[in-house]
């Protein structure tokens, strides 16, 4: 169990890092054993690091700091503090991303429970990472459906609807896992270095 006030001083943490997040575009490079020959190569992701802070959170504060950070990233965001990644303010509760920014709250927490469930291994903080991205684009994909049936812009069609859930879900998968295994390692690493 996590002392209290480590919990905030993660989850203080948490918020830094999510806030960070959301305004630098993930990268990996090319291998190691080529750069000598091709020099490094950066390609990108296609996706921020935002959800490394959400991830890294759980993992590293447990299920109290991820979701105390992520609900002070979403009041921040909806006061008008440009924290999300097109600005922040009440309207953005009409659109359609705005679901996976809720499943930040909940994803940090089965992250942060799943994570402390058992001693740290590659394993279970892999899969605590990949249940609480999970969470996060069920969230989103519920919010969009609740949008469709409210008719919000951009999502009044089922081709719309489908269109959102690929952009939003579909697309930023594979980079969102790739960020999942470096959050894995870097949780690993941290957890045992401050042996908890």
């Amino acid at each position: 169990m996590i002392a209290a006030s480590n919990q905030l001083l993660w989850s203080m943490i948490g918020l830094l890092l999510t806030i960070g997040g959301t305004y630098l575009e993930a990268y990996f490079t090319s291998f190691p054993w080529i750069w000598g020959q091709q020099g490094i190569h950066p390609f990108p992701l296609g996706v921020s690091y935002q959800i490394a802070g959400v991830l890294l959170v759980g993992c590293l504060g447990g299920q109290n700091a991820g979701v105390l950070s992520q609900i002070a990233y979403v009041v921040m965001g909806l006061t008008l503090l440009p924290v999300f990644s097109q600005g922040g303010g009440i309207g953005y509760l009409k659109l359609t991303q705005f679901g996976y920014i809720l499943g930040f709250i909940p994803g940090a927490w089965i992250c942060g429970y799943l994570a402390f469930r058992t001693r740290p291994r590659l394993e279970t903080l892999s899969f605590s990472c990949v249940c609480g991205i999970f969470t996060i684009h069920l969230c989103g994909i519920i919010y969009l459906i609740l949008g469709y049936f409210l008719q919000w812009k951009g999502v009044q069609t089922f081709s719309l609807l489908w269109q959102e859930i690929l952009k939003y879900s579909w697309s930023p998968l594979p980079g969102q896992l790739a960020i999942a295994c470096a959050v894995t390692l870097i949780a690993f690493v941290l957890r045992h270095l401050m042996f908890y």
